[in-house]
């Protein structure tokens, strides 16, 4: 298993940006532990409907805030209170801003030194999205939030959770300048390939005839920072959004989740409509897998000995280093590249590359 330091990423072992740490469903059963960035966390949505995120261990005795399921606050429904939570163990309160605000069968002050500290989290499109940042400071770009997903005309698909995989992001993300494995791993040889960045955007526009659909597929796929992948689809007639989202558990060690939406030809969608989206989500979730099953198998590369027509996968991990180190370096030090890449092997963009384009970007 490979680790940030090497691949040379930069002085963070964890990147900065939003990442999906929960699908916001799984909320409804109370408090639920998380683990990323090689940290624990309690996950909560108080009585107000906020989602609060909070350090895990409670500082009277190191008890998880949300690792029991069988406590008495637990069972009677007593452990979120407004917006705070209780501790399983001893009943100790920490509200919304990390503070104990109420000690059981106790009078004096609640110690300030016990505050833990509190993370920045959203539910966008039913998934919680939690903002991860080295330097401490606050976002500086935003989650991706698609207008489809609240169109009537769009079914959205449920979250497919994938688990964990023993592979650094890195490796994820080289699959968007990866043009040569189209063919070989997908059936899709790309007819037009190209890469484009602008700042905290990675974009991919690709298209081609893919056998096993028996239809032309193109795909306009972009990454909002390091972890939240999208990717609107035209099969044919067919018109979706896949979602590919993966965050880091440990260094080295990557979760994973999947969805798509689908067009649907009414803004009433019935059965039918929702089969279609099954399909439709079935059978990009199973041209990922491809690509799932084959990082699991390989080993790290480290180093790619790039052909001279994969120029490309340097430019992306030249992206990607930005969010590994401070801003600071990304201004004066980093060589971020700009603009639109093209693979030379590959013919230049036809008209449809930017078909999905007009649908709008993000």
């Amino acid at each position: 298993m490979a680790t940030t330091s090497d691949y040379k990423l930069g002085e963070f072992q964890y990147p900065r940006g939003w990442f999906m740490v929960a699908e916001a469903s799984e909320l409804a059963k109370g408090a639920l532990p998380i683990r990323f960035f090689g940290k624990d966390f309690a996950l909560f949505r108080g009585e107000s409907g906020r989602l609060v995120c909070l350090d895990a261990h409670c500082k009277h005795m190191g008890s998880h805030l949300a690792g029991s399921a069988t406590s008495s606050v637990v069972v009677h429904g007593e452990q979120i209170q407004g917006d705070s939570i209780r501790c399983p163990y001893h009943g100790w309160r920490y509200n919304a801003q990390g503070e104990v605000d109420h000690i059981p069968d106790y009078d004096g002050p609640c110690p300030k030194a016990a505050k833990l500290n509190t993370y920045l989290v959203r539910e966008v499109m039913g998934a919680v999205m939690m903002w991860h940042d080295p330097e401490g400071q606050a976002p500086d770009f935003e989650p991706p939030q698609l207008a489809e997903w609240d169109a009537p005309d769009w079914v959205n698909g449920p979250y497919d959770h994938l688990g964990t995989l023993a592979v650094h992001p890195q490796e994820i993300l080289d699959n968007m300048a990866d043009s040569n494995h189209l063919g070989p791993t997908h059936g899709v040889p790309p007819e037009y390939f190209e890469n484009e960045f602008n700042g905290h955007l990675y974009i991919q526009r690709q298209g081609g005839f893919r056998r096993e659909y028996n239809a032309y597929l193109s795909t306009h796929t972009w990454y909002t920072g390091p972890g939240l992948l999208l990717s609107r689809q035209a099969i044919g007639d067919m018109r979706g959004i896949e979602f590919i989202f993966h965050t880091p558990v440990e260094d080295g060690v990557t979760k994973v989740w999947h969805n798509n939406l689908f067009k649907a030809g009414t803004s009433t969608p019935g059965p039918a409509d929702i089969e279609a989206a099954r399909t439709m989500q079935d059978a990009v979730l199973a041209a990922f897998s491809q690509d799932f099953q084959i990082w699991a198998s390989k080993v790290p590369a480290l180093q790619i000995m790039c052909l001279p027509t994969e120029r490309n996968f340097e430019l992306g991990r030249s992206w990607y280093r930005q969010f590994y180190n401070p801003r600071s370096a990304c201004d004066k030090t980093l060589r971020l590249p700009t603009g639109k890449h093209v693979p030379s092997h590959k013919l230049p963009p036809l008209d449809i590359a930017y078909q999905l384009e007009a649908e709008g970007r993000q």
